[in-house]
């Protein structure tokens, strides 16, 4: 029977507990978690309230404000316009996708690295930081080409979006055009077809 997820329980003191060490710990502890890739769950204490998405913004923003910050104010400023468009479902789930994908291919060639020059964790950070040295401009090549693609593919999903929309709407009847005899204002041009004005001539002449 497969491990349970780590249950961790946030005190209105803003206190975490971890249930499995029958501990308490902090914000860093929980970034701990994360990096080394194990699954856990943060809850209200009193009301049973899911918050491990709070609480992972909140190492987000510590990142962001501490260090080295990974958005630009242009990004950030973007991704807020998707917050409540129609298209913000379909955005995250593009954003997960490339970033998967990315953590997928830097996992490969860590175990690249890895397989040339052992486990030895000191050696291998050394030599992953000049690995990534010497490789960095075509690691740069091959997210662009991924990048392009991504981007071809989304162009070829707006198209497909826009075809389906427009056959939605062909059995729609919308109303009729003016005729073309009709004179929309005074002085306009008139039409070949409309009818010759019939000439009145007054009575008794």
């Amino acid at each position: 029977m497969g491990e349970q997820v780590r249950l961790i329980k946030k005190y209105p003191n803003r206190r975490l507990y971890d249930t499995r060490t029958s501990s308490y710990i902090t914000l860093s502890d929980v970034k701990e978690l994360v990096l080394g890739h194990e699954e856990f769950q943060v809850v209200d204490a009193k009301t049973g309230e899911e918050l491990t998405r709070s609480i992972l913004l909140q190492i987000i923003l510590e990142e962001e404000s501490g260090g080295v910050p990974m958005f630009t104010s242009d990004l950030l400023s973007h991704m807020i316009r998707f917050y409540g468009h129609a298209m913000q479902g379909m955005m995250g789930k593009y954003l997960e996708n490339n970033i998967r994908a990315f953590s997928d291919m830097q996992n490969k060639l860590q175990e690249q690295v890895r397989s040339i020059y052992g486990d030895n964790n000191t050696i291998s950070k050394d030599l992953w930081a000049q690995f990534m040295n010497f490789q960095g401009p075509a690691l740069q090549n091959m997210m662009g080409a991924y990048v392009e693609q991504s981007q071809k593919m989304f162009q070829q999903m707006q198209e497909q979006v826009e075809s389906q929309t427009r056959n939605m709407f062909t059995g729609f009847q919308f109303p009729p055009q003016f005729p073309p005899q009709f004179v929309p204002h005074h002085g306009a041009a008139k039409s070949e077809n409309a009818p010759s004005p019939v000439s009145v001539k007054p009575a008794g002449k």
